[in-house]
């Protein structure tokens, strides 16, 4: 059975067992014995978060059973992107690419982690 919260006028929070159909009911406080109903306690990490970050919460919730499918259209539509964000492609006929003085290649501020070959 799981554990529920609930708030007495007088005393405050408690918990207790209940079934999941009796969830719903109100229970009697432990300590005055009048009926109390039931609360839903955020943990202080969600009630305190960012509010920019329980926004991409909330879009990783809703994407994961909505995806959304990029397009150039919609990137294009979208505030948070720009041009510069890195996210869309380079322009065409643009190449970072070159060659050092030994040959070999060189993409500069694109991958420096990446070996070339």
């Amino acid at each position: 059975m799981p554990v529920y919260d609930y708030k007495c006028r007088e005393h405050g929070l408690f918990n207790t067992l209940a079934t999941m159909e009796d969830s719903a009911k109100p229970v009697a406080c432990p300590t005055c014995k009048v009926l109390s109903p039931r609360v839903i306690v955020l943990p202080p990490e969600i009630a305190n978060m960012d509010p920019a970050r329980r926004a991409a919460q909330d879009r990783n919730e809703k994407s994961r059973h909505e995806p959304v499918f990029s397009t150039a259209d919609r990137r294009e539509q979208d505030p948070e992107h720009s041009r510069s964000c890195g996210c869309g492609s380079p322009k065409p006929g643009k190449s970072m690419l070159f060659y050092t003085a030994d040959g070999k290649k060189m993409f500069p501020s694109m991958r420096p982690w990446m070996i070339s070959h």
